[in-house]
């Protein structure tokens, strides 16, 4: 039997209530019916859960397995939607899944160690574009998945919320408008759209065998390709060098390797960071200065 870490009931409870203990609690069970029904043995879950219950497995070959499971079960479908439309461009393969119980069961990288083990930036930042440039078709029709100007919904909210002149407003009142004048031009000015990873990281890209990379926790958004870059820009910003020289040679390798603008890539980065402001204020949060910090290295890269 699986036991399921206390903190990580905590952390449904903080997230959903008593609805995600009762579902936190309930795991086990659901883990057995589902090592029943797709043949696989359960072994350790993650050490790094968050807001899905993921799960190492072994299948009847032998074969390395990940069940993952979620509460938001229309998020894992579009997850599972996206990894299948990918299957050969590099994302990791679905193996099984139901909808209706909120599970998935995925190939397992092997050794799937995460790109953040290479130290080296510019190795690191080549590898990110050879695994971008297989990714991205075009947008499917239909509204599976979110739009660009969904995903930043947040900044709306906040505007909203604020919108009472008794009421102070915490964020720089001009890098909102500077980032809402990003947002606008930017999708107004997008060519066409892309069905994209949304969440294309250090830690979501595993070593699979000696040579290739596999791509793992796909979001699914529809949007501008270079929105893609803005994830792996956030994570690891001073490796190799201070923060503004490592975004500026990482977008400088992007827009040679990968053909893109980079000031494009700069004017995602500026709503970005105001985007992840206006996030931690939403969830109670105080440190909201350290989006505006991103918004002001992004616009930086602008001059």
């Amino acid at each position: 039997m699986i036991v399921i870490p206390d903190t990580f009931i905590e952390r449904m409870h903080e997230l959903y209530g008593k609805q995600g203990v009762a579902w936190s609690e309930a795991l086990p069970g659901l883990i057995t019916d589902c090592a029943n029904r797709f043949n696989f043995t359960p072994e350790a879950p993650f050490s790094n859960l968050s807001y899905n219950f993921v799960l190492r497995a072994k299948l009847s070959n032998g074969k390395r397995a990940v069940l993952k499971s979620s509460f938001m079960k229309d998020e894992l479908s579009r997850e599972v939607s996206m990894l299948r439309a990918y299957e050969d461009r590099g994302l990791i393969h679905v193996l099984d899944a139901d909808e209706e119980w909120g599970v998935a069961l995925l190939e397992g990288a092997d050794p799937g160690t995460p790109l953040s083990t290479i130290e080296d930036d510019a190795r690191a930042t080549d590898i990110f574009c050879e695994v971008f440039r297989r990714l991205h078709l075009p947008a499917p029709t239909g509204s599976l998945y979110p739009s660009m100007r969904q995903h930043f919904a947040a900044i709306e909210r906040y505007r909203e919320r604020f919108n009472d002149v008794n009421i102070a407003a915490p964020l720089p009142e001009s890098w909102v408008e500077n980032a809402e004048e990003c947002l606008t031009y930017l999708i107004t000015t997008t060519n066409e759209n892309h069905l994209l990873h949304g969440d294309l990281h250090h830690e979501n890209i595993l070593r699979q065998g000696e040579e290739k990379w596999a791509v793992i926790d796909p979001k699914g958004i529809i949007g501008d390709i270079h929105f893609d870059t803005i994830q792996y820009l956030l994570n690891y910003e001073d490796r190799g060098g201070d923060c503004e020289q490592v975004l500026r040679c990482r977008i400088a390798i992007m827009a040679d390797r990968l053909g893109l603008d980079p000031r494009r890539i700069a004017m995602w980065g500026v709503a970005r960071g105001v985007l992840e402001a206006c996030w931690t204020i939403e969830n109670g949060g105080k440190d909201w200065h350290k989006g505006i910090q991103l918004t002001e290295r992004f616009a930086q890269c602008l001059d």
